[in-house]
């Protein structure tokens, strides 16, 4: 044997009688499909032969194979098929096609009858849709190279976008409109119906012979006759990467997947998915004048596998997949003591201490317990939090870390992401002309967390575009005739600067949150971090941050988490997926009367204030203290929220809500006293500059606190409200001050 074929080991196929055959010819290879599928059998049961049976009496025309038995069965085979898929796919169809003949025909009239509908003949059996599933290493994006085309290949990523179903020709049926001879044609299969069923691929002229003589009919004579043509369904998905393997600094890579017949329909936008499939390519329809050679790659699917909500993305995508000890090493860690501290202590073990608000953090990595009422309304399980303070207090790189640990995160920033990159943007399709949807970044983080960086530096019509999709959980679309409703099942946790940058002490919390109400009721948690001047604390952090960048170990605690990072990961989607905690009736008890005592608080701070709080206590906190306490259950794997878990929810949720809401009330000076001042200023400076003029800020200071002995709060209280109002407006970074309004 000489060329390609030398050095190859060869199988020797039992019924040959000894002669050294590999499946080489067509036929061969058929037969040895269909001794495998007529007689491959784990201990009494014949596997596939039995689920054929059994999915052709349900008229599911479909058969799984697993590549691992046909490996066990015929080595060879298995390497062929995933070398040449296909060449060897519709021979395998073939014969699968051919046994649901066997199987069905070879019975008597009644039961034939009985299988196949209105007794039709059992030869009406179409042709079987084989999938195969492959144990192969997956491979990223990146890996899939000039040496992987035509092979199978298996690919992780989230689909971004579906097409509508189109019909593609499986069988054409032509009639020569002069003469009326028929033709039939097989189309190759192609990608969302190029190179098949358009009139290109057509014969020019017709065939029918005369007497011998060609026949005299004109130039493409033939008509498509529909009625009595096949077709099958033929659906493209677009593939994109998961966003924790695109390397730093690069764009996510997308693909094309055409699914067809029973694997079309399978899969939404922000399902994440395994495809098994053909690594191809198609001639592109826009680029037909470029040069022949250059082609488009895509995936001929050929097996679909959906990963688990509770999956975590990456190299392991399923959720599910757990070791016995894994599970074990988790129940212990469960059980062990102080769990819920060491665990809070190991997010973002490099930051300084906000102990408090790594525990909230944590809350938001297990989430709640999602419920469906009888009436079919839906309680959200997923805790958000806002994270709200002065510059270099390391929001971000808690952002940061909360999007490595979660099993599905997405992280954006405030400015550069607008309502349709959140939510949903409306696509057409180049070849098609149809519109579809695109998921944006709710979509993609589907029961994962987003973090929105710099959320105040985003645009107010983008902000109300998330109002719906942090509390119902659903992102509603009507655009270009699409109405459709998506699942954002999503925790949020955002980060934002106060209004003037730095969270001014002077005023009320309401002037230094520039955000609605409506968005801030549907945080759980808002934490207002502070950067307080303190000589101790100050030498605590520049040493913590000295050791870090010395790589050095800290005397008090390691830099480096007790817990480590895939663990957590693990331990999170594992806990997600296998507890869902209740309220005891204690636990109950506790809640209800806590919220009472919290209204009742409120209205004393509002009532001293003199003004309504600008972070509202609702039922939705009452909702969020639930979900707290769920989280702190499901963490150590507690079926039942306890008394001491409604407790850590409580003092959570007074430590950030409720410290945000009381905080700020102007020291020494009562309300009342600070508001006369400020309505005496106002008309001071309304009678002082009329429309149109403009002073610099400087010489007001002068004026109304050195020599008129008003306080400079109450001065930069009114001017920050006449600039709300669009009385004033300041110029040259609020050295000037001008008159624009009455």
């Amino acid at each position: 044997m000489s060329g390609f074929d030398g050095n190859r080991v060869y199988t020797v196929a039992i019924h040959d009688q000894g002669t050294p055959t590999g499946p080489d010819l067509p036929s061969e290879t058929e037969q040895l499909l269909y001794d495998f599928l007529q007689t491959f059998r784990i201990g009494e049961d014949f596997i596939y032969r039995d689920k054929l049976r059994a999915n052709l009496l349900i008229k599911l025309y479909l058969l799984e194979v697993d590549l691992r038995h046909v490996s066990l069965y015929h080595d060879e085979l298995a390497h062929a098929i995933q070398d040449r898929p296909a060449d060897i796919l519709p021979l395998f169809e073939n014969a699968a096609t051919k046994i649901g003949k066997s199987l069905f025909g070879n019975r008597n009239d009644t039961e034939a009858t009985n299988a196949t509908e209105n007794g039709a003949p059992a030869d009406t059996i179409p042709k079987i849709q084989v999938t195969l599933k492959s144990g192969l290493n997956l491979l990223q994006f990146r890996d899939l190279t000039a040496d992987t085309m035509n092979k199978l290949v298996r690919v992780p990523g989230i689909v971004i976008s579906a097409s509508v179903l189109s019909a593609r020709s499986t069988k054409l049926h032509l009639q020569c409109r002069s003469c009326g001879t028929p033709k039939i044609i097989y189309p190759a299969a192609g990608i969302g119906g190029m190179g098949s069923g358009s009139d290109r691929g057509l014969p020019r002229f017709c065939e029918a012979q005369r007497d011998g003589q060609e026949k005299q009919c004109p130039i493409d004579p033939y008509l498509i006759i529909h009625s009595k043509s096949g077709f099958a369904d033929q659906q493209t998905l677009k593939l994109q990467e998961a966003p924790d393997m695109v390397p730093v600094g690069e764009l996510p890579r997308h693909m094309l997947l055409s699914v067809d017949r029973n694997l079309t329909g399978k899969v939404v936008p922000g399902s994440r998915v395994i495809a098994t499939g053909i690594y191809s390519t198609f001639q592109a329809a826009k680029s037909k004048g470029g040069p022949a050679a250059l082609r488009q790659p895509y995936l001929r699917v050929v097996h679909l596998e959906t990963m688990s909500p509770g999956g975590t993305g990456g190299m392991n995508p399923f959720g599910t997949q757990y070791t016995p000890e894994e599970e074990e090493e988790f129940q212990e860690m469960a059980r062990s003591e102080g769990f819920y501290e060491r665990f809070a202590r190991s997010v973002a073990p490099s930051i300084f201490g906000s102990l408090d608000i790594k525990k909230a953090i944590t809350c938001l990595l297990f989430g709640g317990s999602k419920k469906v009422l009888p009436d079919g309304m839906r309680l959200r399980g997923d805790i958000n939090v806002l994270l709200l303070g002065d510059p270099g207090t390391a929001k971000s790189q808690l952002l940061k870390f909360v999007e490595k640990v979660a099993p599905i995160a997405v992280y954006t920033s405030g400015k550069g992401s607008s309502a349709a990159g959140l939510t949903a943007s409306v696509q057409r399709d180049p070849t098609s002309r149809e519109f579809y949807l695109e998921g944006g970044a709710m979509v993609l983080a589907d029961s994962g967390v987003v973090c929105i960086d710099e959320f105040d530096k985003m645009r107010d019509e983008d902000r109300v575009a998330i109002h719906e999709a942090m509390e119902q959980q659903t992102i509603s679309i009507a655009k270009a005739g699409i109405t459709t409703v998506l699942n954002s099942r999503t925790s949020v946790l955002a980060a934002a600067n106060p209004v003037f940058g730095r969270y001014d002490e002077g005023r009320s919390p309401g002037e230094n949150i520039d955000f609605q109400t409506t968005i801030l009721s549907r945080f759980d948690m808002i934490f207002i971090v502070r950067d307080e001047h303190n000589e101790g604390r100050d030498r605590m952090i520049a040493k913590h941050v000295m050791n870090i960048h010395m790589n050095r170990p800290n005397e008090n605690n390691d830099v480096v988490g007790e817990i480590d990072l895939d663990k957590m990961k693990r331990y999170i989607a594992y806990c997600k997926s296998k507890c869902a905690p209740r309220l005891s009736a204690e636990a109950q008890e506790m809640l209800s009367s806590h919220f009472v005592g919290l209204r009742k608080q409120v209205q004393q701070v509002e009532r001293d204030n003199d003004e309504r709080s600008s972070i509202p206590i609702t039922i939705r906190q009452l909702e969020a203290i639930i979900r707290i306490s769920e989280s702190l259950a499901k963490m150590t794997l507690t079926p039942v929220v306890q008394a001491h878990h409604v407790e850590e929810a409580i003092r959570l949720f007074k430590f950030s809500t409720m410290d945000a809401v009381s905080a700020g009330a102007a020291d020494g000076l009562s309300r009342t006293d600070l508001n006369d001042e400020m309505h005496r200023i106002e008309t001071e400076i309304r009678r002082r500059l009329p429309v149109g003029w403009s002073t610099s800020y400087q010489s007001l200071v002068k004026e109304f606190v050195t020599q008129q002995g008003y306080s400079s709060h109450a001065l930069e209280r009114t001017l920050y409200i006449l600039d709300k109002r669009e009385i004033i407006r300041f110029s040259n970074q609020k050295k000037v001050v001008h008159r624009i309004g009455v």
